[in-house]
């Protein structure tokens, strides 16, 4: 009896629960899980797949930054460090100076590598958030990149949508938040460029947040992963840190900007950007980071120091997408409600209030459903990026649209969105 009442211990020992996080329940489906699930069982018809649900970039990693990896990798055997080389550090501040004109920025103390945005968005969070106060809220743009959501709620925050809107401009408004919300917030997620709408933080907008900052005593966090893709080569977006030093806040005070080589240097592989800003966040994410265990490898930090050293490849980046914009988007205008975005390569298009033969009456998702059925063109619904919020889910409606492909499959899948809503 003993032997048996042994083994069935055992048993359960063994194939019973295991402990979990119960914060993981909390997160919702990745939009891509949703669309995955969207389209499963749909055989589109034989016409070559043009897929714009993704941002992933597709065009060609530049030869300098494949250059650098092979005549480093050596840099594979050695244990690199958290803070990363000085040569790096210096070359990342060496880049924020020259694109935002600013008088400083130290590269010892105010930059930090990251293996890639979606990293450290998500990390920072951890290193920030005091769940010993009271409830707090992280707040987010809504739309938003999903990241921002999942890294507020395993901190053990409770994420706070600003809802970005045609109405408004896509701007954030700040003032649908009560003061009792902004007194608990401890964090807040910007994008700007914004990823889905492409809109860019003004300096007014910037003005309003540090206000409300200082007010409350929130963090700031900027994700500008999307700032070297833009229209006008003599208008390059506004940057946090330079909204900061034109403001007169060169300690750039509870503020942290997020930038990245994936987009800007075709490099999404290579999972490196950077972190810049307040060293005083900077230290306490440094710390965060050297128990995370995420260091970059000497051989990805050599070849983002010839990336971020170079500007040419960049410059011919956004040629190539000044061109797409330019022959898709008044293609399409007769059909969807499309508009240049302020930067980005996404377009935040609305759907039709009738198309295919009347079978998608305004509905994001049946039209990204019945778009593939009909075309084999993938795009992302728009109510998958956003959350429910003061009433409303405000990516209803729209459709992302990333014109990553080559300039031909762009306009091809421009053209078959054109005769489908026709």
């Amino acid at each position: 009896m003993a032997a048996a009442s042994t083994a069935k211990v055992g048993y359960d020992v063994r194939h019973g629960s295991i402990p979990v996080n119960p914060l993981l329940s909390r997160l919702q489906p990745y939009p891509f899980e949703q669309l995955r699930a969207l389209l499963a069982g749909i055989t589109p018809p034989a016409l070559a797949p043009i897929r714009l649900s993704i941002g992933e970039p597709q065009h060609a990693t530049p030869e300098l930054v494949r250059r650098a990896l092979v005549d480093h990798l050596d840099g594979l055997s050695i244990y690199p460090t958290t803070a990363g080389l000085d040569s790096l550090r210096e070359a990342m501040a060496a880049w924020f100076r020259r694109r935002y004109t600013l008088p400083r920025l130290d590269a010892a103390s105010e930059v930090l590598p990251v293996n890639g945005t979606r990293e450290a968005l998500f990390a920072f969070a951890q290193s920030v958030v005091d769940t010993s106060r009271q409830a707090p809220l992280v707040v987010c743009p809504n739309p938003f990149y999903q990241i921002y959501e999942g890294a507020a709620l395993l901190a053990g925050a409770e994420p706070l949508f600003l809802n970005q809107t045609a109405d408004n401009g896509f701007g954030l408004d700040l003032d649908s938040a009560p003061d009792e919300q902004w007194r608990r917030t401890q964090m807040m997620y910007v994008c700007s460029p914004g990823n889905p709408t492409g809109r860019v933080l003004t300096l007014d907008d910037w003005r309003a947040l540090f206000e409300r900052s200082d007010r409350y005593g929130f963090v700031i966090a900027s994700d500008e992963c999307y700032s070297e893709i833009y229209g006008d080569e003599d208008a390059p977006p506004l940057g946090g840190l330079e909204a900061a030093h034109r403001l007169g806040r060169d300690d750039f005070c509870r503020l942290l900007v997020f930038a990245s080589l994936s987009k800007r240097s075709n490099a999404p592989g290579l999972r490196s950007g950077c972190v810049a800003g307040d060293a005083r966040l900077l230290r306490q994410f440094l710390l965060y980071r050297t128990y995370h265990g995420c260091a970059m490898s000497l051989t990805a930090q050599h070849a983002s120091i010839a990336a971020w050293s170079d500007e040419a490849h960049v410059r011919d980046n956004r040629t190539k997408y000044r061109e797409k914009f330019a022959a898709v988007v008044p293609m399409l205008e007769p059909v969807m409600q499309v508009r240049h975005p302020d930067a980005g390569f996404y377009l935040w298009a609305g759907v039709p209030p009738g198309s295919h033969q009347g079978r998608v009456r305004g509905d994001d998702v049946a039209f990204a459903r019945e778009l593939f059925a009909a075309t084999h063109v993938t795009v992302l619904p728009g109510q998958y990026l956003a959350r429910e919020a003061h009433g409303v889910n405000p990516g209803r409606g729209y459709v992302r649209m990333a014109l990553v492909p080559e300039i031909g499959d762009c306009v091809d899948a421009a053209g078959r969105i054109v005769e489908f809503c026709g």
